[in-house]
């Protein structure tokens, strides 16, 4: 057992855990939020992806025992009980399917707009291309992408 103190979406966690438990289970498991999803258990899908110190990175790689003192956004953590300009133009442009890939998707659109505002199409689709869709085929989430910049740009 290791202790480890790890601040996500805003809330500070001190847990003794198993020091190969990995980032994801910790969020799920540890402090119960169900919104980071694991696909393929090997880095390949993104549906486990999650803000890590303003890098979007895949939480079923990392060992949450060594990301102690490290700040976590999740897709629960991107708004304050409201819906997040991402989340409404997602919806708007209908860029959500099954659902499954969208909260990684939406991390994944969080921490490129919030480094560049006014990021091109391609730096959009560079952006999520470790975020596998199997639904929509990607042409709808960058759009849902390109128009939460407009949304952003105008709050």
């Amino acid at each position: 057992m290791v202790e480890v103190n790890i601040k996500i979406n805003g809330i500070k966690y001190k847990r003794n855990i198993n020091s190969m438990m990995r980032l994801i289970d910790f969020i799920r498991d540890e402090i119960k939020l169900k919104g980071t999803k694991e696909g393929c258990g090997e880095g390949e899908c993104g549906a486990c992806t999650v803000i890590l110190d303003g890098k979007i990175v895949n939480s079923c790689l990392l060992l949450a025992a060594t990301l102690d003192g490290c700040e976590i956004i999740t897709i629960e953590g991107i708004s304050n009980n409201r819906i997040h300009p991402i989340q409404e133009a997602f919806m708007e442009v209908g860029a959500v399917q099954c659902g499954y890939c969208t909260p990684g998707m939406i991390l994944s659109a969080k921490a490129i707009l919030d480094k560049n505002i006014d990021a091109t199409e391609e730096e959009i689709r560079e952006s999520i291309s470790g975020n596998l869709c199997r639904c929509t085929g990607y042409d709808k989430i960058v759009q849902g992408i390109i128009l939460a910049q407009s949304k952003l740009k105008n709050n």
